[in-house]
């Protein structure tokens, strides 16, 4: 099965600036506060939250451009944008991949070197709450604690073969 050609991540929206190395289009779509805000008004997209003075959003637009691939998406949200989405009518598949631990994520923040101190600690508080929140009964349907990346991407891929496997059953029937 060849799983790039299968999935395909929606890049989200964000009023962030672009860090060094990221192109428009693919990492994200990066956009003015008033015309991610006028969008937002319009109902154009299905999820946003604001983080650390930004704003970051998944379109309907970017999730049809996946659709209309024959991809199955995949959104990388945080935990505002998960609560958006269980207020839909989607079904999605809700799975956390997430650090062993705040200090391993503090490690890998910081030998990214992409975070001023400010926004780094901004970032750690946010996991941690994002952290404690992620237990809550019903939010997620499977937790990969990622402390092995090539652990944590076969029972990732585990999972999505057993759900697309689902699916075809289904529409045999």
């Amino acid at each position: 099965m060849s799983w790039r050609r299968l999935f395909s991540a929606a890049a989200a929206d964000t009023t962030r600036q672009p860090r060094v190395g990221e192109v428009n289009g693919k990492e994200y779509h990066f956009v003015t506060r008033d015309q991610m805000q006028q969008e937002i008004d319009a109902g154009q997209f299905i999820e946003h939250a604001e983080f650390s003075g930004n704003m970051y959003g998944t379109s309907k637009a970017a999730v049809q451009a996946v659709q209309a691939r024959n991809q199955i998406c995949i959104l990388d949200i945080d935990l505002q944008g998960v609560k958006n989405i269980k207020k839909t009518d989607l079904n999605p598949i809700y799975i956390s991949v997430q650090v062993p631990s705040i200090e391993v994520l503090e490690k890998r923040l910081r030998d990214r070197q992409t975070e001023s101190e400010e926004s780094l600690l901004k970032r750690l508080n946010a996991a941690r709450i994002d952290m404690e929140l992620s237990n809550e009964p019903g939010l997620f349907d499977l937790i990969i604690i990622n402390n092995d990346l090539e652990k944590a991407y076969s029972e990732l891929k585990e999972i999505l073969a057993e759900e697309i496997q689902k699916i075809q059953e289904s529409k045999k029937s």
